[in-house]
């Protein structure tokens, strides 16, 4: 495998990945970030280069101290084939097969191929599978073939208005960790918590305060540049308050650059209508995660 060094091999792999999208958006949102600073402290792996069939980005060796530590030890795939993109896989210079790990992709194609290598490692894959969502802008912008205005909400993409003078619109403070963990679907232990803590001190995030001047809603972006995370706590739940946040960050975002999108449980129909009233836009592949366990 080869690491891509420095800006300019990532800003290449950055073009190249634009045209497989949005496929490989889970990898081209991380390329953002590494090229942005790469505080996650990442590194580009590719099969051959410039002309790759498979991209893994990982952590550094180094950030990968904790065995159990699944947040951390997180590997991003795209791959245009899937036996060579097994083969990359099965490598342990690519993935270290002795730790809880996981893998994010939007290729859910590579599910029946992670499936028979974590079999073949003597790990269990769990795989989850929820809808990927974009923003309307980024999708004009970056694959504007998806955009299909007949699917936009008829609204101007804008939530609802709140009680201004109740609610402040400000940033998550590392000391909201702890808040944020406990309503994370994915989250509730002491690694989840240090990895809220670490894209609190690294990427952009946004809340609501409440009156007594502590977050009620609030919404945040992981190191693959996807908006994550987002609550409310249940006493101010159905005052629209989470889909203020969202758009406000959204704003934000688009002015810095960075892809919009994100992925919402299938179930969660509150989350979806949402997502579709401030024209975010369900893509044709899907949010993939495997989380890999040794038996």
């Amino acid at each position: 495998m080869f690491q891509l060094q420095g800006a300019q091999m990532l800003q290449t792999l950055q073009k190249s990945l634009r045209k497989s999208l949005p496929e490989s958006i889970k990898v081209y949102g991380t390329v953002f970030h590494m090229i942005q600073g790469n505080p996650f402290n990442l590194k580009a792996l590719v099969d051959t280069w410039p002309d790759f069939k498979t991209v893994v980005i990982r952590p550094q060796e180094q950030e990968m101290t904790d065995d159990l530590d699944h947040y951390t030890n997180t590997y991003q795939i795209f791959s245009k084939d899937l036996k060579n993109c097994q083969e990359v896989l099965g490598s342990p210079e690519v993935i270290n097969w002795k730790q809880y790990l996981q893998i994010q992709s939007a290729q859910s194609t590579l599910n029946e191929m992670i499936q028979n290598l974590a079999a073949a490692k003597s790990f269990k894959a769990k795989h989850t599978q929820n809808l990927l969502f974009m923003h309307a802008d980024t999708i004009r912008e970056l694959v504007p073939s998806l955009l299909d205005v007949k699917k936009l909400s008829p609204g101007d993409g804008k939530p609802n208005p709140i009680k201004e003078e109740k609610f402040k619109l400000s940033s998550l403070d590392v000391t909201h960790a702890a808040l944020v963990n406990k309503f994370w679907l994915f989250g509730g232990n002491e690694r989840s918590l240090r990895f809220i803590e670490r894209c609190i001190q690294n990427f952009p995030t946004f809340c609501l305060l409440g009156p007594e001047g502590t977050p009620v809603s609030w919404d945040l972006m992981d190191q693959t540049g996807e908006i994550r995370m987002a609550g409310t706590l249940p006493e101010y739940r159905s005052l629209g308050l989470v889909s203020y946040v969202i758009y406000h960050q959204v704003q934000a975002l688009h002015k810095l650059g960075f892809p919009v999108y994100s992925h919402t449980v299938k179930s969660n129909q509150y989350m979806q209508k949402m997502s579709y009233k401030l024209h975010h836009l369900v893509m044709p592949c899907s949010w993939n995660q495997w989380h890999c366990v040794p038996l």
